[in-house]
């Protein structure tokens, strides 16, 4: 699953990598939370071309009665989204990209969970496949709509599954126009973008338990904790690499051909 993420790019990167011509002023996030504002990218209606917004993190179908059902749509798996009535409207008309650089796990020990982060190898950020909503309340028509997204999640690569057993979708750039295009219907189509990112581009390390709440909001959460402060942590050699200047970012493997909460059927 995905829990919370991180998203420290400056808009002028998220512009590039997302070809976008303008990007509204954001503040850069160290722990994005569910039920919290974040930035995605969709296509608007009216022009066809990407654009950047705020939406809340937890989706609200447009039929629920109530936008308290968010908080338990903060992730889609991407197995079943297309025929959930939670997801299926979206997974059809409306995807989108969700921007990030860092997202968090935690591994169960016996001393208690410990946050992981997770990231590319080179440092670069990248998009979660997303899914996002309209909500309106019928109490009051004229106000202007809730806008809610989801992440979809997928099986855990070999560097995840250390961790947790599932991840969220990490798009390969060459597919994010066919992703978000609406006049794509074809879910089979869709659904063969939805695998594991390659192991090797991943690196994970463990990092301070300030992370689990949301209001620590800054840099030390994504610092990587040395072998001797995290019980069960594996040597801080996959941290030192993602921090060693020697390496050259380079293009990486999108996919892992390798593979392919559970509350309700409704949403499940």
């Amino acid at each position: 699953m995905c829990g919370r993420y991180s998203l420290t790019t400056s808009p002028d990167v998220l512009a590039a990598l997302f070809r976008l011509t303008t990007v509204p002023a954001y503040a850069l996030r160290y722990n994005i939370a569910p039920t919290q504002a974040a930035p995605i990218v969709r296509i608007h209606s009216e022009t066809g071309s990407r654009q950047l917004d705020m939406l809340r993190w937890g989706l609200v179908p447009s039929w629920a009665k109530q936008p308290d059902i968010g908080s338990r749509l903060i992730n889609a798996r991407s197995e079943t989204a297309a025929e959930k009535p939670a997801f299926r409207h979206a997974f059809k008309r409306q995807r989108c990209l969700v921007p990030a650089d860092a997202f968090y796990e935690w591994k169960k020990l016996p001393t208690g969970k410990q946050p992981y982060v997770l990231r590319l190898r080179d440092g670069q950020p990248f998009a979660f496949a997303g899914l996002w909503e309209q909500w309106r309340d019928s109490a009051q028509p004229h106000e202007p709509p809730l806008e809610t997204f989801t992440i979809l999640t997928t099986t855990a690569n070999s560097v995840v599954v250390e961790v947790h057993d599932r991840m969220p979708v990490i798009l390969n750039a060459n597919d994010f126009d066919c992703w978000l295009d609406p006049s794509v219907k074809d879910a089979a189509r869709l659904q063969s973008l939805l695998v594991p990112l390659a192991s090797e581009a991943m690196v994970a390390y463990p990092v301070s338990r300030r992370v689990n709440s949301p209001a620590h909001d800054d840099p030390s959460c994504l610092e990587p904790l040395d072998a001797s402060q995290a019980e069960g942590a594996p040597p801080p050699s996959s941290a030192a690499s993602l921090f060693d200047s020697s390496q050259q970012s380079k293009p990486h493997p999108n996919v892992d051909n390798s593979g392919s909460a559970n509350r309700q059927n409704l949403f499940d």
